[in-house]
C-alpha cells in the first residue's frame, strides 16, 4: 500500500493555551477554529457563484449561474462588508468553471469553453473568443458543464452532465473532455452522470464529484483517469466517434444492473470505483466543489481535499490513500454554516477557502438564495481524526492532538458498521448488505498520537462507518467531529 498525503508530525502537534482554555470552559465549536466571513452582496446582483478564481491584481473573479462574471475588489476584507463587486461580463450561459491565464479569464459554460479579456482597461471584457465548442447542447435543464482550472499541461478538464439523469442526447454528454491550450478536444473518461464540481489534488491528479442517481447509489468523489469508465453507461454511444476511437479504442463492457460496484469492477477493467462515497444523507445530498490546501496555513490538513455539499450547505474533508493502485479513503464533516448551497470553491495561496453558494432549483439548508463566504483558520488546532489508514486487519487513526490513552485504548470508545450500495440503472440505492464488524483491540502508539484498531469482519467494497464517541484528547477535549466514513474498495496488504 502506498500511503499518500502523510503530514509532518510538527504540524499535527501544534496546539496552544487557547485550546486548554476551551477544554476547561466548554466544548469548542467549528467557529472557534475555522470562522466564516460572509460577503455583503448588493441587492441588484444575483451571484449564484459557480466558479471562483484569484486574479493577479488580488481581485476575486466570480462566475455565476446567471451567465455573468464579477470582480470582487477586497476578497480578504476583515468583515466582508466593504468589498465591492463590479461586472466584468454578462450574456454567458450558466458558467460553472472559471480560470485565469495570461491576461484572459477562461469560462466553462454550457455550450463551450470561452475566454474573455479586458483590452482597453475599463474593467469589462471587450474581447470574447470561443476556445472549444466540441460538445453538444439541446436545451435540457440537466446539461450542465463544469470546468477545472488549468492542469500542468495547460488543459482545462470539462465534465458534462447527462441529458436528464439517464441518457446522452447531445454529443459527449456523460463524458470528461480535456481542452488543450490550442482548443483541441481530447476525449478522456466516460461514465459521468451529474457532476457538482471538479478539481485537483496536490499531485495534480483530477477528481470530480458525482451525485446520487442512476448507476450512483450515493454521492461520491471519483478519480478521473484517462481511458477509464466511472460508472454510468449512458454516454457509451460516443465510443463510436472517430475522435474517441483514436484515443480510447473500444467501449467497455456494459455493467450489470442490480450488481455491486466492486463485483462489476472485477469484470470490467476500465471501471474505476469511487474513491470516496459520501453516505446519503448522513454526509449530505449533493456533493459539489473541490479544493485542497498545500500551504500548511489552513490548519493541520495539508494536502487533504475539501469538498462542498450544496444541499446541506457544508464543506466536508477527505483523506485519500492509494491501495492496489487505486485511490480510496475517508470523509469527515468539516464546516457547516455556508450561507447558501455550497457550489464553486477556491483555496487561495494564502489559505483562505472561498465558497460560493446557490439554492435556485436545488434548495439548500443555507437560508440565503445565493452567497459568497470565506473560511479562514483561526490558528487553533481542533481535536480531530487526522488520517484514517486501511490495514490488513483493521484501521490506523492518527489525531491532531495527543490523546487520552485510557479512553482511546478502550474498544468501547468505538462503534463500526458497514454497508454498500446497489449498482443499478434505477435511481440511487438504500444502504444494503449491512454488517457489524468486531473491534477486537485498540492499541495506542507510544507517542500518543495514533491508535491501531484491530477489526474482525472487514468488508471489501463497503463503506466502513466509524463512530468515536468515547475518544478524548490528553487535555480532555472530545473530537470536534466524531464520525468517519471509509470507502474500503480494496483490502490493504
Amino acid at each position: 500500500m502506498l500511503k499518500m498525503f502523510r503530514q509532518p508530525l510538527s504540524l499535527i502537534v501544534l496546539w496552544s493555551f487557547s485550546n486548554l482554555a476551551l477544554a476547561a470552559d466548554k466544548p469548542p465549536t467549528e467557529d472557534d477554529y475555522f470562522p466564516i466571513t460572509s460577503f455583503v452582496i448588493p441587492d441588484n446582483i444575483v451571484l449564484e457563484a459557480g466558479g471562483v478564481d484569484l486574479m493577479p491584481d488580488g481581485k476575486l473573479a466570480i462566475s455565476t449561474r446567471r451567465g455573468e462574471i464579477y470582480l470582487l475588489d477586497k476578497p480578504f476584507s476583515a468583515t466582508g462588508k466593504d468589498a465591492k463587486f463590479s461586472q466584468f461580463a454578462s450574456g454567458l450561459h450558466e458558467v460553472l468553471g472559471i480560470a485565469y491565464r495570461d491576461g484572459w479569464i477562461y469560462a466553462t459554460q454550457r455550450p463551450e469553453v470561452t475566454r474573455l479579456k479586458d483590452v482597453n482597461g475599463d474593467g469589462r471584457a471587450d474581447l470574447i473568443e470561443t476556445v472549444s465548442d466540441s460538445w453538444g447542447i439541446n436545451g435540457d435543464y440537466h446539461e450542465y458543464a463544469f470546468g477545472s482550472r488549468f492542469d500542468k499541461d495547460g488543459n482545462i478538464w470539462v465534465v458534462l452532465c447527462l441529458t436528464g439523469s439517464f441518457s446522452s442526447d447531445s454529443k459527449y454528454r456523460g463524458w470528461c473532455l480535456r481542452i488543450s491550450p490550442d482548443g483541441k478536444m481530447i476525449p478522456t473518461t466516460s461514465g459521468i452522470r451529474s457532476p457538482g464540481g471538479i478539481g485537483f489534488n496536490h499531485l495534480g491528479e483530477v477528481f470530480y464529484t458525482d451525485n446520487q442517481g442512476p448507476w450512483n447509489g450515493a454521492c461520491a468523489l471519483k478519480h478521473l483517469r484517462p481511458g477509464k469508465f466511472v460508472g454510468h453507461p449512458g454516454g457509451f454511444k460516443w465510443y463510436d466517434e472517430p475522435a474517441v476511437k483514436a484515443v480510447l479504442g473500444a467501449k467497455p463492457k456494459e455493467p450489470e444492473s442490480g450488481s455491486r460496484m466492486m463485483t462489476e469492477a472485477k469484470k470490467i477493467p476500465e471501471l474505476e470505483p469511487p474513491a470516496c462515497y459520501f453516505p446519503y444523507p448522513k454526509m449530505g445530498k449533493s456533493a459539489s466543489g473541490i479544493a485542497f490546501d498545500s500551504t500548511g496555513k489552513f490548519g493541520p490538513f495539508v494536502n487533504q481535499l475539501f469538498v462542498g455539499d450544496q444541499s446541506d450547505s457544508t464543506v466536508m474533508r477527505v483523506y485519500l490513500e492509494k491501495v492496489k493502485g487505486h485511490y480510496q479513503g475517508a470523509c469527515f464533516p468539516f464546516r457547516s454554516g455556508i450561507g447558501s448551497g455550497s457550489l464553486g470553491m477556491l483555496m487561495s495561496p494564502s489559505a483562505s477557502l472561498f465558497v460560493g453558494g446557490t439554492n435556485r432549483g436545488w434548495g439548500s439548508r443555507g437560508p440565503k438564495p445565493h452567497s459568497l463566504d470565506r473560511i479562514d483558520w483561526s490558528g487553533k488546532v481542533p481535536f480531530e481524526i487526522h488520517e484514517m489508514h486501511a490495514k490488513p486487519d483493521g484501521f490506523e487513526l492518527t489525531f491532531t492532538h495527543p490523546v487520552d490513552a485510557a479512553a482511546v485504548g478502550d474498544v468501547k470508545s468505538y462503534k463500526m458498521s458497514t454497508y454498500t450500495y446497489i449498482y443499478q440503472a434505477s435511481y440511487g440505492s438504500p444502504e444494503v448488505d449491512q454488517t457489524t464488524p468486531t473491534i477486537e483491540s485498540a492499541t495506542v502508539a507510544a507517542d500518543g498520537k495514533s491508535v491501531r484498531l484491530k477489526i474482525a469482519g472487514l468488508q471489501e467494497g463497503h463503506v466502513h462507518e466509524l463512530h468515536c464517541d468515547g475518544v478524548k484528547s490528553a487535555e480532555g477535549l472530545p473530537l470536534l467531529h466524531k464520525q468517519a466514513y471509509y470507502t474500503l474498495n480494496y483490502l490493504a496488504e
